[in-house]
């Protein structure tokens, strides 16, 4: 009995031994052909160590192709504690080239991490430096290339372009608002080392970044730089508060051009306040548009029909009372009987006080909604502001009659600029935008392209017209004089707003504007010139802006190549005015047939002969009064 219970023990012991044998062979094969890809990716992982290489962010572009935002390569300095041998050497060695504290640098040799950068003294480090540290040859020390943000234009599109931090993250402007785009992916180097940080004898594997995707803008470089150098002329000659400059294609609602001061470089952001960084003023900045926003109820009256520009009088005798309060004319004393034409070129504030009045406080209110006040336009920017409108049940007799000669509301520019497109495009509303499409990084394809689009019709193609007559009669015989432009036809509107301080209209402190356009009959550039308290000078926006905004159209015009227009609508002049008058054609006229009809003129001649072949400048255009004609004879 008791030996078959010994035979019987060494039989279970003799069974369990196989199990656990077979159990371990089982496991033994699992590993070897199921789990070793598994295992080996885990024992990889505890083996492997990456250095990271950051991404080339994607260009950003203007419309023809022009880098607005690069890279360049830079490099950057990367330390594996575990690999350092004299940590003090080296952190003394490494301090001294990097003209920083010692402690510093030794804080990060003796940091328990696998991968510890230097930051930020061992960022964007100059050739030079990254030598000298090669040349050190110590282990544990990497160089590793870095791809650093580039503005070669620098202070231009500052707050269009924003800027970017030190690892290359988007903080503002198109940096932010496309940042995913641009950021691309981050390589790497990856090297293996024992639980000890000891290198091992495997080979590295090097994973390619991936760059971002380039952005190409609808901006035009060549109008952007005719803008940013009249702002400067703008803040070098009347040290404004603060001046903008936008200028859109009225037909698209594309920013070709878009500036303000103050500004600042991209590429040494961090020296500039906060303010300055953030406020991008054409679409942030929210004031009382004046008088440039009369050009929205002129449009909606003519729309409802409540106007006729040229046989409705009105007479104007400096004020006109609404209610208890009583609304002044800039004119003391009025302009008397005029038609209402007339009222839009002296932009008469009593006369558009009644054309709100005959639109009534509904219909204002829901033009001013159609063309898109009191809300963003949604350009494709960080920042924008959505303006303030009065709440139609807060509108009454006094709110209205304000409104139509814009006063009591506040908007920002790049609304005005978006309704007045739409008011002189023809009488569509175009949604805003700054971007043109987003492509591929290598090759260049497009990836996504943005069109215009339309959010709804306003106002007729026949109000548009009017609309655009009566403006381009506002530069001819109006407030818009300073604006003219001989033998070409451009239309606009002044603007002179108070600004609020406490509750109060301030005194002698102004932002005087100009909205204008060209040609006046066919828009394609939509010019608004805002400035900010300008010193030195009586703060009018006709006597102020245009002149400003002349100038960007006449470096437009030169630009694009616009032939001159042969017309009779000049402006009147005054006896300040440099006066221009009509050179007649002379060519195919005998040389005393040409002297006769050239009275006024000097005359220099090349030839011999009694027949003029050719004349300069050419006829039928407007020069200046006693200019020389050049007439060659045959």
């Amino acid at each position: 009995m008791f030996h078959y219970t010994i035979q019987k023990r060494i039989r279970i012991i003799y069974y369990l031994i196989l199990l656990v044998f077979i159990i371990l062979i089982i496991r033994v094969l699992y590993l070897e052909i199921f789990a070793s890809k598994s295992l080996n990716n885990l024992a990889n992982d505890l083996w492997a160590r990456n250095l990271p290489i950051l991404a080339d962010r994607g260009k950003i572009l203007d419309r023809n192709g022009i880098v607005l935002a690069d890279n360049i390569t830079t490099t950057s300095l990367i330390v594996i504690p575990s690999q350092i041998k004299n940590k003090e050497k080296v952190a003394r060695d490494i301090s001294k080239i990097l003209k920083t504290d010692y402690i510093n640098i030794y804080s990060h040799l003796t940091k328990h991490t696998s991968i510890e950068r230097i930051h930020p003294e061992g960022r964007s480090l100059s050739y030079d430096i990254a030598q000298k540290i090669s040349d050190l040859n110590y282990d544990g020390v990497y160089l590793l290339k870095e791809s650093k943000r580039y503005y070669p234009y620098k202070d231009y599109l500052s707050h269009v372009l924003g800027y970017v931090g030190i690892d290359n993250q988007g903080l503002s402007g198109i940096e932010l608002e496309y940042d995913e785009y641009l950021k691309g992916n981050d390589g790497k180097i990856k090297y293996f080392s024992d639980g000890k940080g000891q290198r091992l004898n495997l080979s590295e594997i090097y994973e390619e970044p991936i760059s971002g995707n380039n952005i190409m803008l609808t901006i035009d470089l060549k109008i952007q730089e005719i803008i940013e150098r009249e702002l400067s002329n703008v803040v070098t000659k009347y040290n404004p508060e603060k001046a903008l400059i936008l200028v859109m294609n009225p037909n698209t609602a594309e920013v070709i051009a878009m500036s303000s001061r103050p500004n600042f470089d991209s590429n040494n952001y961090k020296i500039y306040d906060i303010e300055t960084l953030n406020r991008n003023l054409p679409i942030w900045a929210t004031y009382e548009p004046g008088s440039t926003f009369k050009i929205i109820t002129l449009a909606s009256a003519i729309n409802e029909g409540k106007v006729n520009l040229f046989e409705d009088h009105y007479y104007d005798g400096g004020s006109i009372m609404v209610e208890n309060a009583r609304i002044k004319c800039w004119k003391h004393g009025g302009h008397g009987s005029e038609t209402f034409l007339q009222v839009v070129e002296n932009s008469c504030n009593p006369g558009f006080v009644v054309l709100g009045q005959r639109l009534g406080t509904k219909t204002l209110y829901q033009y001013l909604n159609n063309f898109g006040f009191g809300k963003k336009t949604g350009i494709d920017l960080n920042g924008e502001s959505s303006g303030i409108m009065f709440k139609l049940e807060n509108m009454g007799p006094v709110e209205t009659a304000t409104t139509a000669f814009g006063q009591g509301i506040s908007v920002t520019p790049i609304q005005q600029v978006t309704g007045v497109s739409a008011a002189i495009n023809g009488g569509n509303l175009y949604k805003t935008y700054i971007v043109k499409s987003i492509n591929e990084g290598l090759t260049n394809n497009v990836i996504k392209l943005n069109h215009p689009t339309l959010v709804r019709r306003v106002i007729k193609e026949e109000s548009s017209k009017l609309v655009r007559y009566a403006l381009e009669s506002v530069v001819q015989n109006g407030t818009g004089k300073n604006a003219y432009i001989e033998n070409y036809r451009v239309g606009g509107k002044t603007g002179t707003a108070q600004k609020v301080k406490d509750g109060k209209y301030m005194v002698g402190n102004y932002i005087v504007s100009f909205i204008g356009f060209l040609p006046a009959d066919k828009p394609e550039y939509l010019i608004y010139v805002a400035i900010d308290n300008p010193k030195g000078i009586t703060q009018y926006g006709g006597t102020v802006s245009a002149p400003v905004a002349k100038n960007v159209m006449l470096s437009i015009i030169d630009y694009k190549g616009y032939p001159k227009v042969l017309t009779d609508k000049t402006r009147e002049y005054t006896w300040l005015d440099q006066k221009y008058i009509k050179l007649p054609d002379v060519i195919g006229l005998t040389k005393e047939e040409a002297k006769k009809q050239l009275k006024g003129f000097s005359l220099e001649y090349s030839g011999s002969g009694e027949k003029i072949l050719a004349q300069l400048p050419e006829g039928n255009t407007y020069i200046k009064e006693n200019s020389t004609v050049k007439l060659m004879l045959n």
